[in-house]
Formats: structure tokens, sequence, C-alpha cells
């Protein structure tokens, strides 16, 4: 199992940002994704959860309305579309699935300042 995350960056309050994960070694249409974030110091929070078959997604409150989670099982990534970002979304934002076991990406950092 593999997850590899990108499109992290630095942005100003407002702006937005798409993450991508791919993931690669086992069957993708068959598990739901989460993506998680961690910032220095802080319990690592789960931001987002999203289906297998992308029908059913759900939000931490700190993000409902701004934040979509979603899926291409065609390409095997899960997408993390963020916008009106605020320095408290800064974070290292990590892909998870599992599969009897936790799997993670190695992370992408998100740095909301102006």
């Amino acid at each position: 199992v593999q997850l590899v995350e990108s499109g992290g960056g630095l942005v100003q309050p407002g702006g937005s940002l798409r993450l991508s994960c791919a993931a690669s070694g086992f069957t993708f249409s068959s598990r739901a994704m989460r993506w998680y974030r961690q910032a220095p110091g802080k319990v690592r929070e789960l931001v987002a959860h999203i289906s297998s078959a992308g029908g059913s997604t759900n939000y931490a409150d700190s993000v409902k309305g701004r934040f979509t989670i979603s899926r291409d099982n065609a390409k095997n990534t899960v997408y993390l579309q963020m916008s009106n970002l605020k320095p408290e979304d800064t974070a290292v934002y990590l892909c998870n699935t599992l599969i009897g076991y936790n799997y993670w990406g190695q992370g992408t950092q998100v740095t909301v300042s102006s």
C-alpha cells in the first residue's frame, strides 16, 4: 500500500488549495479514504472522510462549508479542495486508509499566512 500526497504550499488567508493523494497497492475503489491533519503540538485531527464509491462524505466541524473531499476511482486518487483558508488550517495534511491496519502517506505541508 502506498499513499502519496501532493499539492500543499504557502497560501494567504482566504486563499485556496487542492490536495491530491495518489494511491496504489490495493483496490482503491473498495476502500473509504480519509484526510487528517496534524499541527505542531496538537493531536492528529480527522478532517474529512469519503466512502468507497464517493457517495457519502463527512467533515470536521472546523472545516465544514470550506473543504470538499472527492475521489476519482479511475485515477486511484482522492482530493481535498480547501477554500477560505485560515491560519489555523496550517498543518501537515495526511491521506489515510484502513485495511486491517492504518496506512498513511508522508504528508504535505499547508501553511496559511500573510
